[in-house]
């Protein structure tokens, strides 16, 4: 009776169009029952109200020309009936015929012609707005989320809002307005059992749909979370390519994922089973129909009441009735397998986005670019808190690095300077403003990170460095790259500027990469720095270049280094020593040798160690 279903697959294409007009709609749906998802959907038909009109005309031009060919049909039989004592074939009948059978194929195509832009639109609409709500989420949810899942979820979900637009309007209309023409056919011109015979059909038809269809809807269900689930494991295991090799575990990554696609297996085998069966009871209640009516007609034939080209138009009329009916379990099965694919994409776009601007918000307004901790207390679990009480500040123009052991929360005194997640109880402020009280875009743009770990995207060198200022100029980027000490670097390889750098930059080098990442920072020029662990990558060699440039860099710029190596923090303005979540030291670097506390035994530990290593070398 009806095929696998076969989606319209997503747009991939982007626009800056507004997230606002968008958001509504779908978090409305993502919290109510089907029907609110379905109306969700109207905000992006109405945009194009007019196109929607004059698809709909198109729509109901095409089934009148549809019913009225059994019509036709049946006046050419009866023309042609000897009895009737018809001398000439009926021209005008046969043109009519075949104009009413070119209308009904030409009318359907210009509706689609006319619609498709409203649904690509929409598609791009939707995906554009999971994107940027997926930005807008906090690092929390990014460091705890599997992103072969996610972009799975996306890819189902964006695929079922296409198909769910394109069933709103071409099947559930065209179907209500066929079986009405139909039946009202029927009943003009044959008998009040034609009329219940259709009726009955067309009810048990659709209760058999939907009771089938609810029930295969768990394995389909379950069949998402058995692809998505697998399809992580995949990425991830790709992802750690090398670790995998390392520990010589590519059978073990194999078994983990096969595990995945047997559940998937499984669950795919009773859903197909299940859309067998269903086809079956479709084609069961057809079968019956039809062999009733055209009963009824083949009995007024021989009776006498109908004429020839009676029964050919009632088995025509059957036959049109026959695939509307057929897609209606096509529409159904697909606009609840649509919904159950949306399920987990509508709960990404109502995640919580926990970081969010206050209403009103203004932009940062920059004067210098002073920071200030004020009694910062801060957790990322409620059981474990990772700051204590911390204040300090960074003068505008001045450098004050930051030491301490792993786990101190050097790390993330920068995560909160940039606003991924917001203090328990404190205040952070640039310019005496709280960074709550202004607009998280302007805070992040006026600050710069060099991280510990960095990551670059899967694209050229020049895209990477030039990430930094999208449209800055061509000398502007080879300027950073000089003053990285990269330029020379990328001068020698084959491709030069195009080089591609790899997933996550694993073509590069630990070093070549974190040289990249300086750069794309120097490009963007912000009015705060921060270093952390900036040249832990790098040779010592490189290195001494590089520390010179950076503290030429940091003159008369407000800066915060997170450092390793004592080392390179010595000309630093102030430092602040760490411990447990807490400022257990602070002063000069001469102040805190001094001292003859935690950053001297620090110091004395690193000097013994460089020691060992010049020996040994």
């Amino acid at each position: 009776m009806s095929s696998s279903p076969h989606p319209i697959p997503a747009s991939s294409s982007s626009s800056a169009a507004s997230s606002a007009d968008i958001a509504k709609p779908v978090a409305v749906a993502a919290t109510g029952s089907d029907w609110r998802v379905i109306r969700s959907l109207v905000p992006y038909l109405w945009d194009f109200r007019w196109r929607v009109a004059l698809a709909l005309i198109f729509l109901v031009t095409a089934k009148l020309a549809n019913i009225g060919v059994p019509l036709i049909l049946k006046e050419v039989i009866d023309s042609l009936d000897k009895s009737r004592a018809v001398l000439a074939v009926p021209f005008a009948l046969l043109i009519a015929y075949g104009v009413l059978r070119l209308s009904s194929t030409l009318f359907g195509e210009l509706r689609d012609i006319v619609f498709v832009k409203v649904t690509q639109r929409a598609m791009r609409r939707v995906a554009l707005s999971v994107f940027r709500h997926l930005h807008a989420l906090s690092l929390r949810f990014h460091l705890e989320r599997q992103t072969g899942g996610v972009t799975r979820d996306i890819e189902r979900g964006t695929r079922g809002i296409s198909t769910l637009m394109s069933f709103m309007l071409f099947s559930v209309i065209p179907i209500i307005l066929e079986i009405t023409l139909v039946t009202i056919l029927l009943a003009k011109k044959f008998d009040i059992w034609f009329v219940v015979i259709t009726l009955a059909a067309i009810l048990l038809y659709v209760a058999a749909t939907i009771g089938i269809t609810e029930w295969r809807t768990a394995h389909r269900r379950q069949m998402n979370d058995m692809d998505s689930k697998a399809n992580t494991k995949a990425i991830d295991s790709l992802l750690n390519y090398e670790t995998v090799k390392y520990f010589g575990n590519e059978e073990f990554e194999a078994g983990r994922y096969d595990k995945n696609l047997q559940r998937y297996e499984a669950a795919a085998t009773k859903s197909e089973t299940s859309l067998g069966m269903l086809n079956s009871a479709q084609s069961l209640v057809i079968a019956t129909a039809v062999t009733l009516l055209m009963w009824r007609a083949s009995e007024g034939v021989v009776a006498g009441g109908l004429t020839l080209g009676d029964l050919v138009m009632v088995n025509a009329l059957l036959i049109q009735l026959y695939i509307p009916l057929n897609f209606l379990g096509v529409m159904y099965r697909e606009i609840k397998q649509a919904l159950t694919d949306m399920e987990k994409m509508f709960r990404l776009l109502n995640e919580n986005q926990e970081i969010a601007d206050k209403p009103g918000a203004k932009p940062l307004s920059l004067n210098g670019a002073r920071v200030e901790f004020h009694n910062v207390d801060f957790s990322y679990d409620p059981k474990r808190k990772i700051l204590h009480d911390v204040s300090f500040d960074v003068p505008a123009g001045q450098t004050v690095a930051v030491v301490g052991s792993s786990g101190a929360g050097k790390s993330t005194l920068s995560r909160l300077l940039f606003r991924f997640y917001d203090i328990q109880n404190g205040r952070i402020t640039i310019d005496g403003q709280d960074i709550r009280d202004v607009t998280q875009a302007s805070v992040r743009a006026s600050l710069g990170i060099v991280p510990q770990d960095t990551v670059l995207f899967n694209d050229t060198i020049r895209y990477n460095i030039a990430y930094g200022r999208p449209d800055a100029t061509e000398t502007e980027i080879e300027d950073a790259a000089r003053r990285a000490h990269v330029l020379d670097f990328i001068q020698r390889l084959p491709d030069k500027w195009e080089a591609m750098v790899g997933e996550r930059g694993l073509k590069l080098s630990g070093g070549e990469k974190q040289r990249v990442a300086i750069a794309r920072t120097l490009l963007k020029n912000p009015a705060i720095m921060i270093f952390d662990e900036a040249t832990s990558a790098l040779d010592s060699a490189t290195e001494k270049a590089i520390q010179a440039e950076l503290r030429e860099i940091a003159q008369d710029r407000t800066t915060l280094v997170i450092a390793h190596r004592l080392s390179t923090i010595i000309d630093a303005d102030q430092i602040l020593v760490m411990g447990d979540g807490r400022i257990v030291e602070r002063g000069t670097f001469r102040e805190l040798l001094e001292m003859n506390g935690k950053f001297a035994e620090m110091w004395r530990l690193q000097q013994q160690e460089e020691a060992k290593t010049h020996l040994n070398g």
